[in-house]
């Protein structure tokens, strides 16, 4: 049998490898990891799942709970309203959303933050009748780049100061990356100010296929039902569940009404139909509908919205719907509201809507009833475009939760509590003080990261213990004798090329027993190297998979595939060097 260290070397090939082929869940690929540590005894039965219980995942925890409630509070409606009266011109419009967004990734969940702001850029970028592609790339980087500044801005920041108290006697402090990070953040943030104007793509730039307003003369065909019809008397579902096609609306009587599934048809209603021509034309014969010609098409315009309305929202990367499809949303909404659009990059609104399955960053037109769209948006994590009051409580709560959380942060500061202690009180303060609703707690975790983190944090175990670590510094150090400065590029590089392929959290838990190795052999500071791997780990700009700010942008955005290295490379390369001397300066 190989030994334990090429064993654990073999569980980080395989765990690298799910990861870059990207067909499972990185929560699953992690509690792959962790099952196989156990079986192969790389890891101790009583540590196997200690994971779950370590400090940097209950903070991330903490972290996300407080990001909610300072959303809640109506922090982030404040700071959105301030930039609207900022986007006169394109390069005030980019520079006032970037740096918003860059600032507050900084104290509450990087994605979040950016989830929270896209709503805005994309409204403000309709009104001043410019491309959102121009702003969305630059804000997602922004968002990664205020992360790495402060513990609680990003997760690899906590895994990396939870893994020197593990190793090293005690955690990293609330500020100590700024000394790197905010050098960082300004350089890159200044980088993508002045080069983003010809870095993206002028697809993406002048509009491209990034998510467009919708109307329903785009992506419908008007069907009367006609008296002899086998769909006279009967209901809505009837039609879609053997056709696969979309009902958005049903017209009667000079009012337009919400298409549910158990809504009875009569004859002489106008069905609203989307989907493929080819499909629409053979349902309209086989069930006797008469197709509305174009000059007697309905104005939507001159029709009462009788039981409703609709809305555009934006599907968060937390939501449940993702991987569901469309075709059951109205099913899941208990028959009060339904799609009747989706927008996505690179793909044909005339392609079959029904079949479709939602993605991260898909922008939907919900059509239902009033009261019932607001509950529906909380509870599938989706985001309103347009006319959005970013509060979802009271803005007289911004004080007390600015305060709370203030003063959790002032407590970690002075060392008066440990930051987990310190942020987990916040939590309970924001309960309390009627911040946020017991209920929204757990809603607020996202809990596939929080799997992700308690099941990788044995594979790092797993490497230091069987030496394994110790064993790739070696390799390394093979290479021949490098100046100290040369080797630690190569650890900022490797864990930045890693982080583009792979979660940046994994990343982190598993860099940073290497990087302890290297330290110890070639007797530098190891602090220095284990801020490499925060730096670098927060540095997935090259794909839009490296982390879920770039892939929630990549629709709304109009962005392919190979869009994010042309304007992400020049940016890592900028941030090398501005990252090593400071390392050296600060940590070394």
């Amino acid at each position: 049998m190989p030994a334990p260290s090429t064993l654990a070397l073999m569980l980080v090939g395989l765990v690298v490898a799910l990861f870059v082929w990207g067909r499972l869940r990185h929560d699953v690929v992690a509690l792959i990891a962790l099952v196989s540590a156990g079986v192969l005894g790389l890891v101790p039965g009583d540590a196997l799942f200690s994971g779950f219980g370590h400090p940097a995942v209950l903070t991330v925890a903490a972290v996300l709970i407080l990001s909610a409630g300072l959303e809640r509070a109506g922090v982030i409606s404040l700071v959105a309203e301030r930039i609207r009266s900022f986007t006169g011109s394109p390069a005030l419009h980019m520079f006032s959303l970037t740096l918003t967004v860059t600032v507050a990734s900084a104290f509450m969940n990087n994605v979040g933050a950016l989830a929270l702001l896209m709503p805005v850029a994309i409204g403000t970028a309709r009104k001043a009748g410019r491309a959102p592609g121009l702003l969305l790339m630059p804000m997602a980087f922004g968002s990664l780049l205020g992360g790495m500044t402060t513990l609680m801005g990003t997760p690899p920041n906590l895994i990396i100061s939870g893994y020197r108290e593990t190793a090293l006697g005690g955690p990293f402090a609330v500020f100590d990356f700024a000394l790197v990070g905010v050098p960082v953040a300004l350089t890159g943030l200044a980088f993508i100010l002045l080069a983003a104007w010809r870095l993206i793509p002028r697809r993406a730039r002048e509009g491209g296929k990034a998510a467009r307003p919708f109307t329903i003369g785009n992506y419908t065909v008007e069907l009367i039902v006609a008296e002899d019809s086998p769909l006279a008397g009967g209901i809505v579902r009837d039609l879609t569940a053997e056709s696969g096609l979309v009902v958005t609306e049903i017209a009667r009587g000079g009012a337009l009404l919400p298409a549910f599934n158990f809504r009875r048809l009569q004859a002489g209603d106008i069905l609203l139909v989307r989907g493929e021509i080819p499909a629409i034309e053979e349902l309209a014969e086989r069930l006797r509908l008469e197709v509305v010609q174009p000059d007697d098409a309905l104005d939507p315009n001159t029709l009462d919205q009788a039981e409703g309305e609709s809305v555009e929202v934006l599907v968060a990367p937390d939501s449940g719907l993702i991987g569901r499809r469309v075709a059951d949303f109205a099913l899941w909404s208990g028959d009060r509201a339904l799609v009747v659009g989706l927008s996505r990059a690179n793909v044909d609104q005339t392609d079959r809507l029904a079949d479709m399955r939602f993605q991260a960053g898909d922008v939907l037109l919900l059509h239902g009833e009033s009261d019932a769209l607001p509950e529906l948006q909380r509870r599938f994590s989706l985001l309103p475009l347009a006319n959005r009051d970013l509060s979802l409580g009271r803005k007289r709560r911004i004080v007390p939760a600015v305060t709370i959380f203030g003063l959790a942060i002032a407590l970690s500061v002075l060392g008066v509590l440990p930051t987990t202690l310190a942020f987990i009180a916040a939590v309970v303060g924001f309960v309390l003080f009627r911040i946020l609703p017991v209920e929204e707690l757990y809603r607020a975790i996202d809990w596939p990261v929080i799997v992700l983190l308690g099941a990788m944090f044995p594979l790092g175990t797993a490497l230091e213990h069987t030496g394994a670590s110790r064993l790739i510094a070696a390799q390394l150090l093979e290479l021949g004798a490098m100046p100290g400065w040369v080797l630690l590029t190569a650890v900022l590089v490797i864990t930045m090329l890693v982080s583009d392929v792979m979660n940046n959290a994994a990343t982190a838990l598993l860099m940073a027993p290497i990087a302890i190795s290297i330290a110890e052999a070639t007797g530098a500071a190891a602090d220095m190297y284990l801020m490499a791997v925060a730096i670098g780990a927060s540095c997935a700009f090259l794909t839009p998979i490296g982390h879920q700010a770039n892939t929630l942008v990549m629709g709304p955005g109009g962005y392919r595939f190979t869009d994010y290295w042309r304007l992400g490379l020049p940016l890592e390369v900028a941030i090398t060097a501005i990252a090593i001397p400071c390392l050296m300066l600060f940590w070394g």
